[in-house]
This record gives structure tokens, C-alpha cells and sequence, in this order.
């Protein structure tokens, strides 16, 4: 449901200890117990202890005197104490020397951090080449998240040149050493097809690694994996666990392809009430798609009293966001004055915005605008332009309006041989409207010669779909043909209806 998403760079600031990477690039410190290097210095031990107990001013002392006499140890925690603000006023350029003194004695967590400095412009001038060179000092002598940074400024090409190959290499050895958010990436880099050849199973193999640690990214695009029965056998239930689990951690888009499950009833019993509860989770932490889905459910009233001005609303913060769907929406609801006050203008500034990200129904409509002028001067040819955009995406109504400006031609010579091909294209999708206009080229011989009885085929196709026209023009017509003629006309539109039934996807 979601593009996978590399995780970002990991930061390291914790006493004696490296952290890992976590989910919205939160910083997860680990207790002393986690800390697999033996200490050998009492007075050391005294001060580490001193930050455990949180008497930060005690530690300072004691790792300032030891960082002085050289103990790299010491003065790697002491640029921990000054970047945090610990025992001392945080000082981002006194942390970042006293990182690089520790690390000018190979110090793995000083390197790394003192790249992580350079990377975020903290405590020095911002120089991705700088960070980079001091992530690979850490990740050749073998740590995880200087691997995984790396990696990812491989990904990203900064301060090197975007390789893709390269990041894999370096997210494969965080990964292989158990790193859950290189574990997370590498599923991601496979998925896809990025420096590796795609494979969807390995791609869940890496995600369910980094998921069963508990990285929600992971757990989110497994649950895709499962949705999409890519690399996995097919399992809306399995997709449902996986995006619970993401969305129980507050992730946004796991909450709402949670909110989608419950919305269509995949995995889970249909409940628009619930789908709501997950939209509005996702919604208010700024996921767009959310924010749209939810204003759906109030313009429906699904799961919720309908409320256009509340659908609007929602709409409003997705379309800012520069979610197309959303700003389409919010030019319906400004031309049909729902939930606001009718203003075309407006109907067309958010048409536009939708319609030059290539989405097909607000290219349409705007044509629509431009066609009647409202909102905007009357322009055939902007009408046409925008048509022609919608109708080649196949928009079925964007090809039928297409095809009435061929055949009326406001600004120049018709053309009804184009005409029929756009109502053509329109009709062959089940448009009432196109069919109806195909049975008049037929009945007119517009474009191609004159044919009652197809004709008659095309106006009991438009009948039935719902062309209010098409009743009187059948029955008119079917005064002028032979018994035989109407029989033709008949078995020529069921032979339609079962041919595209029998095309339809199951």
C-alpha cells in the first residue's frame, strides 16, 4: 500500500555506549548491561556509575580529568556530556573536539558520532564528505550503525557519489550483524530492485528480520508484502497483524492501511467506525493520504454523521500538502458549494493544482471549466488541452467531452472522424454519454457512414446506462427500421454487454 522507506541516518549520544537506530530517527540509549566492552578503570567506573545514578555534575568531573590525560574513553563520553547538556551548559563545538580527540585514537562510537556532527552541521560546518569520511573509519573496524549511515549516504549520494550497490554492501554488514534498520533497509533495496536484482522474498525475508525487533517501518511493509502477496503467499489477516503491530507504535502509515483494511473489509470484519478511529490516528500526525481518507468518510458519512464542512477540512490540510486526490476533492466541493461557500475560482485554483500533477479527473474538470467559463475566461483551446491530457490516462469522460469539441470545433474546422474515435474510446468503457453521442454519428453518418442499426446498438447501450436521451431517440428510431433491423440492433448490444462482462477483472 506504501513505498517501503529507508530508514534515516542514526545518531549516537549516549555514555560509553553506542545507540541504534529507531523508528522516526529517535534515539533509543541502552542501560550499562548492554555494554559489551570491559571497563579496566576504577576511577572510570566511578564516573560512568556517577551517569547511571544521574549525578551528571559528579561524571563530568571525572571524565574531564580523565579526558585530559588522554583516555579516549573519557574524552568520548565527555563529548556525549557536553552535545547532551549533562553535568556541563551544552556545548555542540566543545563536544565535537573532544569527539574528535577520541577519535584520532580509533574510537568507533567517537567517529561515528563526530560523523553524525558533521552530517547535521552540529558544533562545525554541516560536510556530508566529512561525515562519511568518519563513518567508514567506524564502520571498517565493524559498527552497525556507522555501517548503516553509511549506507545510507551511499543511498542518498551524500558526500559520495549515489551507489546504490555500495549502500547495499554496507546495509548487508549492519544487517548481518543483526541491525535492525539496515535489516529494514536491505528489505527496502530489494523490494525495489535497487543495487541488487528485485526479489520480493528476500525483500520479506529482511523485513520480517527487522519487524520481529520491533522497527515499525519493517512491520508496516511486511503487512504490504502480505497485502500485496508479494514474496509472501497473499494474506489479508497476516497484512492485518503485521500493520496493527506498526500502527500500535504510532506509526502513521501503518495506521492508515489499518484504517483501509477495516474501510473494505480485508482481513478484518467491515468497519467504517474503526476505519475512522485509524484515519484520524494517522490524520493527526500529518499523513495526507489519511487526512484524505478521513475527509471521505465524513463527506459519506461512513463510520461517521455526515459533514461537509468537516470533510472539507480534512480535505484542505491533505490538498496543502500537495496531496492531488485531496485537491481535487476540494475543487468539487468549492463547485458544488459543499460544506463552503460555492466559489469557482477557487473550484479552479484547486483543479489546477491536482490537474499539473498529472491526476486525470481535475485535468478533466478543469477542461470543464475552461469549456463554460466558469471560474476562469472561457478557452475551447485550454478546454481542449486539458481534455486531451485526461482523455489519454483514459478517462472515459474526459475522451466523450473530448470528442463533442471535435465534432462542434468552437475554435476552428470539425473534425468527426476524430469525434467518433473519442467517442469510441469513451462508449468501449460503459459511458452513457459517449455511447449515446456514438448512436447520433451512426444515425447522422458523422465521421462514418450512415448505420441505423448500429446506431440503435449504441442507444440501447446509452438506455441502458442511464442516458435520459436515449429512450426517446431508441423509440424514434426503431419506427423507421424493419423488425429484422431491431432484432440485429438487439443482439449486437447483448454481444457488447457479455463481451465486456467477460473482460471484466473477477
Amino acid at each position: 500500500m506504501n513505498k517501503p522507506r529507508i530508514s534515516s541516518l542514526i545518531v549516537c549520544a549516549c555514555l560509553c555506549f553506542a545507540t541504534t537506530a529507531c523508528a522516526n530517527d529517535e534515539v533509543r540509549t541502552y542501560t550499562a548491561s548492554d555494554y559489551k566492552t570491559v571497563v579496566q578503570t576504577d576511577s572510570f567506573d566511578d564516573g560512568l556509575r556517577a551517569y547511571i545514578a544521574g549525578d551528571y555534575a559528579k561524571a563530568f568531573q571525572i571524565m574531564q580529568l580523565l579526558a585530559e590525560q588522554g583516555d579516549a574513553k573519557a574524552q568520548y563520553n565527555l563529548g556525549v556530556m557536553y552535545e547532551k547538556g549533562r553535568g556541563t551548559k551544552q556545548d555542540y563545538a566543545e563536544a565535537v573536539r573532544w569527539y574528535r580527540k577520541a577519535a584520532d585514537q580509533g574510537h568507533t562510537e567517537a567517529q561515528f558520532n563526530l560523523g553524525v556532527m558533521y552530517a547535521e552541521g552540529r558544533g562545525v560546518t554541516q560536510d556530508d564528505a566529512e561525515a562519511v569520511r568518519w563513518y567508514r573509519k567506524a564502520a571498517e573496524q565493524g559498527f552497525a550503525g556507522a555501517q548503516l549511515n553509511l549506507g545510507v549516504m551511499y543511498y542518498k549520494g551524500r558526500g559520495v557519489t549515489q551507489d546504490y550497490a555500495e549502500a547495499v554492501r554496507w546495509y548487508r554488514k549492519a544487517a548481518d550483524q543483526g541491525q535492525a534498520e539496515a535489516q529494514n533497509n536491505l528489505g527496502v533495496m530489494y523490494a525495489e530492485g535497487r543495487g541488487v536484482t528485485q526479489d520480493y522474498a528476500e525483500a520479506a525475508s529482511w523485513f520480517r528480520k527487522a519487524a520481529d525487533q520491533g522497527v515499525a517501518e519493517a512491520q508496516c511493509d511486511l503487512g504490504s508484502k502480505y497485502y500485496e502477496g508479494r514474496g509472501v503467499e497473499k494474506n489479508h489477516a497476516e497484512a492485518v497483524s503485521w500493520y496493527r503491530k506498526a500502527a500500535d507504535q504510532s506509526y502513521a502509515k501503518a495506521q492508515f492501511n489499518l484504517g483501509v483494511m477495516y474501510e473494505k473489509g480485508q482481513g478484518v470484519a467491515q468497519d467504517y467506525a474503526e476505519a475512522v478511529s485509524w484515519f484520524r490516528k494517522a490524520a493527526e500526525q500529518g499523513d495526507a493520504k489519511a487526512q484524505h481518507a478521513l475527509g471521505v468518510m465524513y463527506e459519506k458519512g461512513f463510520g461517521v454523521t455526515q459533514d461537509h464542512a468537516e470533510a472539507l477540512s480534512w480535505y484542505r490540510k491533505a490538498a496543502e500538502q500537495g496531496f492531488a486526490q485531496a485537491q481535487y476533492n476540494l475543487g468539487v466541493m468549492y463547485e458544488n458549494g459543499r460544506g463552503v461557500t460555492q466559489d469557482y475560482a477557487e473550484a479552479v485554483r484547486w483543479y489546477r493544482k491536482a490537474a499539473e500533477q498529472g491526476f486525470a479527473e481535475a485535468q478533466n474538470n478543469l477542461g470543464v471549466m475552461y469549456e463554460n467559463g466558469r471560474g476562469t475566461k472561457q478557452d475551447y483551446a485550454e478546454a481542449v488541452r486539458w481534455y486531451r491530457k485526461a482523455a489519454d490516462q483514459g478517462v472515459a469522460q474526459a475522451q466523450n467531452n473530448l470528442g463533442v469539441m471535435c465534432k462542434k470545433a468552437p475554435d476552428g474546422a470539425r473534425d468527426y472522424a476524430e469525434a467518433l474515435r473519442w467517442f469510441r474510446k469513451a462508449a468501449d468503457q460503459g459511458n452513457a454519454d459517449a455511447q449515446f453521442n456514438l448512436g447520433v454519428s451512426y444515425l447522422a453518418g458523422h465521421g462514418v457512414p450512415q448505420n441505423y442499426v448500429e446506431g440503435l446498438k449504441w442507444f440501447i447501450l446509452a438506455e441502458a446506462a442511464g442516458n435520459a436521451n436515449a429512450t426517446k431517440v431508441r423509440t424514434e428510431l426503431s419506427k423507421l427500421m424493419t423488425p429484422e433491423q431491431i432484432a440485429t440492433a438487439q443482439q449486437r448490444a447483448t454481444e457488447w454487454t457479455q463481451k465486456r462482462q467477460a473482460a471484466a477483472p473477477h
